[in-house]
């Protein structure tokens, strides 16, 4: 377990969601408080697998991130036996939380939220851990609905979606859970970025993520039959998707691309490309061909486990769960062929960053800096 607060995937450099993306001005909403452009903001996801922070200021059409934490806690270890969070998972998730706190005080944020997903979710003492993590170290986590986690990757990864596209299948495979959204363009009328939102289709979020289906099917050594069970498992809750017949035409029709923000994604992008060592301004936007995907899974399968671990963009982290990632991209994709698959390396935090900023009306024209000129013009 990494003692460190490093997060080796994200960086002071890096931009986060808003640093090539944009935000759309907020129309019809009255005046709101003066911020200011030095303002920090936060973003926490305690997820099944990971404990991950962002903290960020505004910038013109964007933001930048001036710090992050990332740690392995794997608080959903265990769930799928005893529907229970275990005491040592969760003793390793405060531990985490307590760092983010930390790093959130020193940072001397204005305006944070931080989210708990599935495992806490799911589980029975789920309510009773977030009053414990509230008790230890004075964070009031929300646990976030399944709808929420949607959209808030949608917000995220908005930036990435092809301009001339009619559609997009964007997935979020996560420790507990999976969500699949369908962002239907057609209609756009030249909206981007963080307007985009507007246009979510469908979506379905799948009981199914990387770190249960690896307890149920094994995730070290996985044989062909071991592999094809849990892309069968997880393409059984595709079926509930509404409106899947209508994404398949709209497929058909052409100008629909796959978007992906996960590990394993990030993962298959990083091996695509031989890197010696993970680099996020790689991988990030990064597109791959179906036919590049399909390559990566079959290495990925191929590889031992100890080989795997000895990978610098898999690791002994996620060495025993990258298959059954690759596992449920294999599912989706074989329900939903696309062509192209675009490569994010950012996602909720980033959703969240963008709806806080957004709610704070920091991007209008009318902003800080315009504030600020008019008001030595005046003096």
């Amino acid at each position: 377990m990494p003692k460190g607060g490093r997060a080796p995937r994200e960086g002071r450099e890096s931009g986060g969601a808003g640093a090539s993306g944009s935000a759309e001005r907020t129309r019809g909403r009255s005046p709101t408080r003066f911020v200011s452009p030095q303002r920090l903001y936060a973003a926490l996801d305690l997820g099944t697998n990971n404990c991950r922070l962002l903290v960020a200021r505004p910038e013109s059409r964007g933001f930048r991130v001036v710090d992050a934490f990332s740690r392995i806690v794997r608080l959903g270890e265990g769930l799928g036996h005893n529907n229970r969070l275990g005491d040592a998972a969760m003793d390793r998730a405060i531990e985490a939380l307590a760092s983010c706190r930390d790093k959130m005080q020193d940072r001397g944020v204005a305006r944070a939220r931080l989210i708990a997903t599935e495992a806490c979710r799911a589980a029975e003492n789920g309510p009773l851990f977030i009053e414990r993590v509230r008790e230890e170290t004075g964070l009031a986590l929300e646990i976030a609905s399944r709808e929420t986690e949607a959209r808030l990757a949608v917000a995220g990864c908005a930036s990435l979606v092809d301009p001339d596209a009619n559609g997009v299948v964007l997935f979020d495979i996560g420790g507990g859970s999976s969500e699949i959204v369908w962002l239907d363009l057609r209609n756009r009328c030249g909206a981007r970025g963080f307007a985009l939102t507007r246009f979510i289709r469908s979506w379905i979020s799948l009981p199914v993520g990387v770190v249960n289906l690896a307890e149920r099917h094994g995730g070290r050594h996985v044989s062909p039959d071991a592999f094809e069970a849990m892309v069968d498992d997880a393409r059984q809750h595709l079926e509930a998707f509404s409106l899947g017949r209508e994404l398949t035409e709209a497929i058909c029709g052409g100008k629909v691309h796959m978007l992906g923000t996960s590990g394993t994604v990030t993962t298959l992008a990083g091996v695509h490309f031989g890197l010696k060592r993970y680099d996020r301004r790689r991988v990030d936007g990064a597109w791959m061909e179906t036919a590049d995907v399909a390559a990566m899974i079959e290495r990925l399968r191929a590889m031992p486990y100890e080989e795997r671990v000895g990978n610098p963009c898999i690791g002994a982290d996620r060495a025993d769960l990258v298959l059954a990632g690759c596992a449920i991209l294999e599912a989706i994709r074989r329900r939903w062929p696309c062509q192209r698959l675009r490569v994010a390396d950012r996602g909720l935090r980033e959703g969240i960053l963008m709806e806080l900023m957004a709610a704070d009306q920091v991007w209008r024209r009318d902003g800080p800096a315009r504030q600020s000129r008019r008001g030595r013009k005046n003096g």
